[in-house]
């Protein structure tokens, strides 16, 4: 399966399982509301952290270091880094867990509102066996056995959906807000149950770490170092967001409400793009380490500037249909006004966010975490800054001002190191522009017409339609994409199975 085909096929099952977890998400913010969904991201959010400390740096380490005995074709040094991973997460996650439940009552303290902590205990259960799965899928990365890796990946969404809709249906919303912690929990168990089954189903084995903890924990230490600083400093703007609203003026309960919206609501759509570039990083991540240990610095350059490429096309392809359709999509999607003002204002943050994502994956791949960690404390700066200092002047909007910043800063620092290490790439910005901007100005006439006319719903669907067509046609009037050389290759391959080698010409 060559690079472009994986890349689709991972996409395929990362887009079903992004899309599903919308429509949860969906489910649950009408369900509980702004204020019950804020309180449920901020027990996750607290979480993460525990889960990054554990974990976080040894799946891209591990597939990484696969990667390397792969090239070697050195299959006991790769059985061996992967028992080690495992070792190093156990030894973490374990007592780490036993802590925290011993330390219950004071570390419960640390959260505003006491549903918070007990959500975060119901989700610590499950430390441990999802730092193992973690683990487990950087082996099945660095193998390239992404039909593994997405399957699993896609079951415990399923688990999670299934067993949280139940939940709130059967229930009702009394409690609901501990049951989708329960229903979290449970996707975990079935994922590293999965990832065991498709581990030792497949040949895999444990031996001795001996040669093998060391360097991973000094390689991946740097990963998980950073990580860690974005989980907590997450963690920080989750308590730090609602307390400076408060200050400008805001009550606890519209506080917590607005924090639910952002991270809850606006979130889960701006983050829509992380769908097909996470993907695109997935496939790229282990060739780019071979190339880059093999010291095939033409290669590497050539794939650094497609990803780039690609990365910016699937923002500049988004931006216009969320600032079109953004205002209404909110208040059709989530029945909550400002969600959909909020969404279209921050259409634009999609760019510098996928590059971010994008080029430290790739930085990452090619051993160089220190500066993705200096690059990230540099941006988490910055947004801090904003999150105290802008609440009076733009109220909720501080907090994506702030992640605007973030993603800005690191965007660039992550570009400029890139080109040192790689060489020059060219990046079609211009013809982006090109077709950026006359399939928005399309899609916001086309609106305002439409808007006056008939209802929210056909309008809607026929911006999105202008703003599509208008963006397949630039495309293909700059050469953005070849939608001629795709249908050939489509129809030639259709073809090809129908004609045997005895077949006549």
């Amino acid at each position: 399966m060559n690079l472009y085909k994986t890349a689709a096929f991972v996409t395929l099952f990362s887009a079903l399982e992004h899309g599903l977890g919308f429509l949860y998400r969906i489910v649950l913010s009408r369900t509980i509301g702004p204020e019950g969904l804020g309180v449920y991201q901020l027990s996750l959010t607290v979480f993460s952290v525990f889960l990054t400390v554990c974990s976080s740096g040894l799946p891209v380490t591990l597939s990484r270091t696969i990667s390397k005995h792969r090239a070697a074709g050195n299959r006991k040094r790769e059985e061996a880094a992967v028992s080690a991973a495992v070792l190093l997460a156990l030894l973490i996650s374990v007592p780490l867990t036993l802590l925290l439940f011993l330390l219950r009552t004071p570390f419960s303290r640390i959260f505003s509102d006491p549903r918070c902590a007990d959500l975060f205990y119901i989700l610590l259960f499950g430390l441990s066996f999802t730092s193992v799965y973690a683990v487990l899928r950087g082996s099945f990365w660095g193998n390239k056995r992404f039909l593994a890796y997405s399957l699993i990946e896609l079951a415990e969404e399923i688990v999670m959906i299934f067993t949280g809709v139940l939940l709130l249906i059967a229930f009702g919303s009394g409690a609901s807000v501990g049951r989708a912690a329960f229903a979290v929990l449970l996707s975990h168990l079935v994922s590293f149950a999965l990832a065991l089954v498709c581990f030792f189903g497949r040949g895999g084995r444990f031996r001795s770490p001996r040669g093998e903890f060391l360097p991973l924990l000094r390689s991946s230490a740097p990963v998980t170092a950073m990580r860690t600083a974005s989980s907590l400093a997450g963690s920080l703007i989750s308590v730090v967001f609602p307390m400076r609203l408060m200050a400008a003026g805001m009550s606890s309960s519209r506080a917590m409400s607005a924090y639910g919206v952002i991270c809850g609501m606006v979130m889960p759509v701006i983050q829509i793009p992380g769908t097909l570039i996470g993907s695109l990083a997935l496939v790229l991540v282990p060739e780019l380490s071979e190339c880059f240990y093999r010291g095939d610095r033409e290669k590497l350059s050539a794939l650094v500037g497609k990803a780039l490429g690609t990365t910016l096309l699937i923002g500049c392809l988004l931006v216009p249909l969320f600032i079109a359709c953004g205002g209404e999509a909110g208040i059709l999607l989530f029945g909550n006004a400002e969600s959909g003002k909020l969404i279209a204002e921050s259409a634009l943050l999609l760019l510098p966010m996928g590059l971010t994502m994008i080029s430290t994956s790739i930085l990452n791949s090619m051993n160089c975490e220190k500066y993705t960690l200096l690059f990230f404390l540099l941006g988490s700066g910055a947004m801090l800054a904003c999150v105290w200092f802008l609440p009076q002047y733009l109220g909720s909007g501080a907090l994506l001002a702030g992640m605007a910043a973030d993603h800005l800063l690191t965007a660039t620092c992550s570009l400029l190191l890139l080109r040192k290490k790689t060489g020059k790439f060219r990046l079609p910005l211009l013809r982006l522009i090109g077709m950026t901007l006359p399939s928005l100005l399309a899609g916001l006439a086309v609106r305002a017409l439409c808007m006056k006319v008939m209802g929210c719903i056909p309008a809607l669907l026929l911006t999105a339609l202008t703003v599509a067509a208008a963006e397949i046609g630039l495309c293909a009037l700059l050469k953005l994409a070849d939608f001629r050389a795709l249908a050939k290759k489509f129809l030639l391959k259709r073809r090809l199975p129908a004609r045997g080698p005895s077949a006549s010409p």
